[in-house]
């Protein structure tokens, strides 16, 4: 997928922007994809899936102003545990770590879903026109069948995917499986309820399943594009969120769903060849395609797709770029280094005790320095602001002077390591707590942690749990999951300052909408939680 044709797809998308702006959450409108001279060509479903793919990745990486990158501001900084702000940068995002969604410039940044739901409308517009295109005119195609069934496979992961971001950022969301052949006059939306949505998600996987097959048409399209393992990677997750999240009110999960996420996961290790990356090349992992990316969007400078406003290049400073400044926009908390990676150590210091003061030895938490994760994602580990190198392959287009640094780091969605971690909560949730500790231990012992860092064999479930979140959070450091660990897992009343149980049984973890989309939609109702306060 060339830089060239995802921009003339984006093109004839944004061309018919200019004629919605009377609604906000009206689909994509009329323009050149709707056409016969478009879709004459045999080619045009390919050239119109990377189009899509772009449009999605536009929408991933906008958001707040300077930092960009919604997907991680919904995925890690909600969650004020992974990273903060250097300093107040007055753009909205030390709002995003206190959860004042509300907070005028945040909401209407991060409260649009218009990016998703352009993404939604042209992968409508695809599945529409590419089934209705003669079979004489795939004849070009070496597998005519195969082309076709490619196309409406992609479309289809394409609009599962965005819905199930959706859903976990706001609840409930418009819901549109129609392509509009005229936008401009189709009916106002309002939202449907997030059940009904996830019911569609997993509707559009199961068509997808049966449409995509395990390989890639071209080895240019390996983990940018679907295949069936992307398509039970998004499953396992949707099961998950729906087994935790359908009632809040309830801590019980609903164990059919947790069984179907289980099922999800053991298709992909049964049939997907996909390996865990070999330590010795851990950062190939975050550059992109290795062997256990599942899914990923691309950003890779290969293809003129590096991105100057990568999440990477916030944690920089000047040591890693020459003309970064001395002082990175965000940095990693210490608090996060010491709470995750750490050994048990007897510890000798003065305890009170029986009214007198007492020199013993104390079983303490220590920083581990030692696990791989640590050493290859952190500088500055010893100051009060850490960085994160985590994404640092930097392309230079002026490589002579090291000018026009583009970020050739591919934005991880579902790899390997996500898929085996999940299959630990899923037994915390089957009561196998054993199985939990092997697999978390597991971890930890292959990213050389220190032995006095693994959870004990007798660790009570409560213990495991808690344990679990943080190697997810280790594991997946900035890769969009925690704060959706935290809400799956109710961790998030433990470990989210201002997620208190409240908050949470209302369903506070939920964005609002932008005021700036109920303009002119007299359908369109706020989220409940935040009904009054914006």
């Amino acid at each position: 997928m060339k830089r060239k044709l995802f921009f003339n797809i984006l093109l004839l998308c944004s061309l018919g922007t200019l004629f919605s702006c009377k609604k906000l959450l009206e689909q994509e409108p009329k323009n050149s994809t709707y056409g016969d001279a478009f879709w004459s060509d045999p080619r045009a479903g390919a050239n119109a899936v990377a189009g899509n793919y772009a449009l999605l990745r536009d929408a991933l990486s906008t958001g707040i102003y300077n930092t960009w990158n919604r997907y991680y501001m919904y995925g890690d900084a909600a969650a004020d545990i992974e990273y903060a702000m250097r300093y107040n940068d007055g753009q909205g995002n030390a709002e995003v770590h206190s959860g004042r969604f509300e907070s005028n410039y945040t909401v209407l940044a991060l409260g649009d879903w218009s990016g998703y739901l352009r993404t939604v409308a042209m992968a409508n517009i695809v599945y529409k026109k590419m089934s209705e295109v003669p079979d004489e005119l795939l004849n070009y195609h070496q597998d005519p069948i195969t082309y076709r069934n490619n196309v409406l496979g992609q479309a289809l992961f394409i609009r599962a995917l965005t819905y199930f971001m959706m859903v976990r950022i706001w609840g409930d969301v418009p819901l549109v499986t129609e392509a509009y052949e005229d936008p401009i006059t189709a009916p106002q939306l309002g939202r449907t309820p997030k059940l009904e949505v996830m019911a569609q998600i997993e509707k559009d996987c199961e068509a997808a399943l049966a449409l995509l097959g395990w390989s890639y048409s071209s080895p240019s399209d390996r983990a940018v594009t679907a295949n069936k393992g992307s398509v039970y990677a998004l499953l396992a997750h949707l099961y998950l969120w729906r087994a935790t999240v359908t009632n809040v009110q309830n801590d019980a999960p609903i164990m059919a769903d947790v069984d179907k996420a289980a099922d999800a996961i053991a298709q992909i290790e049964a049939n997907g060849g996909y390996a865990l990356t070999d330590t010795n090349r851990y950062y190939q992992t975050f550059i992109g395609r290795s062997t256990e990316s599942i899914f990923e969007i691309n950003k890779s400078e290969d293809t003129q797709e590096g991105s100057s406003d990568h999440i990477g290049r916030w944690f920089l400073n000047n040591t890693n770029v020459p003309y970064f400044t001395s002082t990175p926009y965000y940095y990693v908390k210490p608090s996060y280094l010491t709470s995750h990676f750490y050994e048990i150590k007897t510890v000798w210091q003065w305890v009170w005790e029986n009214n007198a003061w007492v020199w013993k030895g104390v079983a303490s938490k220590v920083l581990d320095t030692t696990d791989l994760r640590f050493r290859r994602n952190f500088q500055f580990t010893n100051t009060n602001y850490p960085t994160s190198i985590k994404y640092s392959n930097v392309i230079y287009r002026n490589p002579g002077q090291q000018r026009d640094g583009y970020f050739s780091n591919n934005m991880n969605i579902f790899r390997l390591s996500d898929m085996l971690l999940l299959k630990a909560e899923i037994a915390l949730y089957r009561n196998q707590v054993p199985t939990a500790i092997e697999i978390i231990n597991g971890f930890r012992r292959r990213n050389g942690g220190s032995a006095l860092g693994f959870v004990p064999d007798n660790a009570t479930k409560a213990t495991v749990m808690s344990e679990y979140i943080i190697e997810r959070a280790k594991e997946l450091f900035v890769e969009g999951h925690l704060y959706y660990d935290l809400v799956r897992t109710r961790k998030a009343l433990d470990l989210v300052p201002y997620l208190n149980a409240d908050r949470f049984r209302q369903e506070g973890f939920y964005w609002p909408v932008s005021p700036q989309l109920f303009s002119n939609n007299r359908f369109l109702v706020q989220t409940q939680y935040w009904r009054g306060k914006i």
